[in-house]
């Protein structure tokens, strides 16, 4: 029988397990052994400057120039420095994990040491009980310790054991020198037993505190996934920056919890995801994961986007140029091509769900994100299907998605690219008005304004050809499929939009300051008060 290897005393001294390679890791526990070497200091700073105020104050003989030539007070100074000291070379060093380990005991042991010299040089000057003063001085460094870095109650164990050395020897040199035999037992055995409460504390502490960080850490983990923090949140889920705990790749994961959207809808997202997941388009974003938490929250994890939505975009720069249209159309073409020949409809198209962002150092990388309300044409399984639900966007809804909409294909997301298109070149949609059934009806009987004459100044003609045949009424009428469309972009005869292009647009709109200030990096459809769902099968008969 193989035995599981024990963790030796040594190796309780490591800093945390495997999942503490990563830089973050180290980062933070960096950063606390400087607050404990910067805090420990202050504090010292804080007492000398008081206690020798007041000596000043209330003692006549006392005097600056005496405080500063009295010994004990120069290795007092000299420790509130060697704090500084190991405070800076932390702030700016980039250690190695050996290296934090050694800073830490080092300055554990060598503070305290320091301590123990200034009192074994006021006890020489004159012998009092400062085994005493040494005692508390040890509780309060190694408290703050305790609370400060995070460690293991046995790494807490090691090195508060060893740091209590120079409160006892302290207490063996004011023993030495009682007067009786009693007193000359009584301080080193007071000095060990209070070293004894005092590590039996400080370990505690650092139990409690290791603990908690250890559950808060679990809780941020899903899978072999980690959370970071937040970026978005809507009615069906919340959305996270995430991490792979062994890649390290950037991840973005929604979870949507089985209480806010129901068993049916997690059910067809999750199948959703499975077909979503096998599209590898370089234009669509990548699903690399799903699943379901022990508790019932089902989650999957997908590319993270660090970029900005064509919604963003329009919205601080206004109508783009129609080299960018093309170029930005014909990538997202491609994306739905490959979606439409597996038999998938997007079905919520628009420019929030297509991301801009850099990829292999190209600038402009078109991302389709948001399959959360495809459509699978081919499905049969009607117990999981949105049947006689509008889904969508009304803004860039196709004709037939809004009479039929269980029965659209892939052309209703060519004339939702259509109507992308025709915003990213005037600014605003096809459409407009003061309600959903308002947009709906232009939808329907309405022809759009062609753009040029939206826009009021030219633009190129055949362009603006392809995009008014997108937004033709009628499905027959648009280009035959997502492949045909990139086609006839690619005829409309306009100079290439350039990487050297894109990079001087960047330059001159950074692009922290497009995004919107409230905007997730990460978009969801249906989280979106844009976004609209009506039952046809229930809503209230016109009247």
């Amino acid at each position: 029988m193989t035995r599981t290897p024990r963790p030796s005393f040594l190796g309780a001294l490591r800093f945390g397990t495997d999942s503490d390679a990563h830089a973050d890791e180290q980062a933070f526990l960096q950063g606390r052994v400087a607050l404990f070497a910067l805090v420990g200091a202050l504090v010292a700073l804080g007492f000398f400057l008081l206690a020798n105020s007041v000596m000043l104050a209330l003692a006549d003989e006392y005097t600056v120039a005496g405080v500063l030539q009295n010994a004990g007070n120069r290795i007092h100074l000299g420790a509130i420095g060697l704090g500084f000291l190991f405070w800076a070379a932390l702030r700016f060093g980039r250690p190695s994990r050996r290296g934090l380990l050694f800073a830490d005991v080092a300055l554990t042991v060598s503070v305290l040491s320091a301590y123990a010299g200034m009192t074994l040089v006021e006890f020489t000057a004159r012998p009092e009980r400062v085994d005493l003063v040494m005692l508390l001085i040890t509780m309060i460094v190694l408290t703050l310790r305790a609370v400060l870095v995070p460690s293991s109650p046995l790494q807490t164990l090691a090195v508060t054991s060893l740091a209590c050395v120079p409160a006892v020897t302290v207490g063996t040199v004011v023993g030495r020198h009682a007067p009786s035999t009693v007193a000359h037992f009584a301080a080193p055995v007071y000095a060990a037993i209070w070293s004894l409460v005092i590590v039996v504390v400080a370990t505690f502490t650092s139990r409690v505190i290791y603990g908690l960080r250890s559950k808060a850490a679990e809780a941020r983990r899903l899978g072999q996934y980690l959370l970071d923090e937040k970026v978005g949140e809507g009615g069906m889920g919340t959305v996270y920056r995430a991490r792979h705990a062994l890649l390290r790749r950037p991840t973005a994961i929604k979870l949507l919890p089985l209480e806010k959207v129901g068993a049916q809808t997690i059910a067809r997202f999750e199948r959703e995801v499975q077909h979503t997941s096998s599209l590898t388009h370089p234009n669509t974003v990548s699903i690399y994961d799903y699943g379901r938490t022990p508790d019932g929250v089902f989650y999957y994890a997908m590319e993270y986007l660090d970029g900005v939505d064509l919604q963003d975009l329009v919205d601080q720069t206004g109508p783009q140029d129609p080299r960018r249209v093309v170029h930005v159309l014909a990538q997202a073409a491609g994306a739905l091509a490959e979606a439409h020949a597996e038999g998938l409809v997007h079905r919520d198209v628009k420019p929030a769900n297509i991301v801009l962002c850099e990829r292999g150092g190209a600038p402009d990388t078109v991302k389709v994100v948001d399959f959360g309300l495809v459509k699978d044409v081919t499905n049969t399984d009607s117990t999981l299907s949105t049947v006689n639900t509008i889904v969508g966007t009304p803004l860039y809804m196709a004709p037939e998605a809004i009479v039929s909409p269980d029965t659209v294909s892939g052309s209703a997301d060519i004339y939702a690219l259509g109507a992308v298109g025709y915003f990213l070149l005037t600014g605003v949609p096809p459409f407009e008005g003061q309600s959903v059934v308002e947009v709906c009806s232009q939808h329907l009987h309405q022809t759009p304004v062609p753009p040029s004459v939206k826009l009021g100044q030219a633009l190129p003609e055949k362009l603006e050809q392809v995009i008014l045949a997108c937004l033709a009424k009628k499905p027959e009428d648009r280009p035959e499929s997502a492949r045909a469309l990139r086609d006839a972009l690619a005829r409309a005869g306009l100079e290439p939009w350039t990487e050297a292009d894109a990079a001087a647009f960047y330059a001159e709109h950074p692009l922290e300051r497009l995004r919107a200030p409230t905007a997730p990096t990460v978009r969801q459809a249906a989280d979106s008060p844009s976004v609209v769902s009506v039952d046809l099968a229930h809503r209230a008969p016109a009247e």
